[in-house]
């Protein structure tokens, strides 16, 4: 399919029908990653959010006993003295 590269204000951009989105797994609205190859232009669809994947590998770390706190806990000893 041959398409057009068009001026959009200080950038260019390319319309992709619906049917060639829907077959790469991309829908309007969604994040894509863009990378740069020799001679073309990559598009990917971003798989998850920015925290994606946090909870099974926090359950990973703590099964495997690698959960310890890499700072140490800030100095709660007088605490009980404090007035709140």
């Amino acid at each position: 399919m041959h398409s057009l590269v068009r001026k959009m204000g200080n950038s260019s951009g390319v319309i992709i029908p619906k049917p060639m989105l829907a077959k790469a797994g991309i829908k309007a609205g969604d994040t894509i990653e863009l990378q740069a190859e020799p001679g073309r232009i990559v598009i990917a669809p971003v798989k998850g959010g920015p925290r994606a994947g946090w909870a099974e590998d926090s359950i990973r770390l703590a099964r495997a006993g690698d959960d310890a706190l890499v700072w140490p806990e800030f100095a709660t000893e007088n605490d009980a003295t404090l007035t709140w």
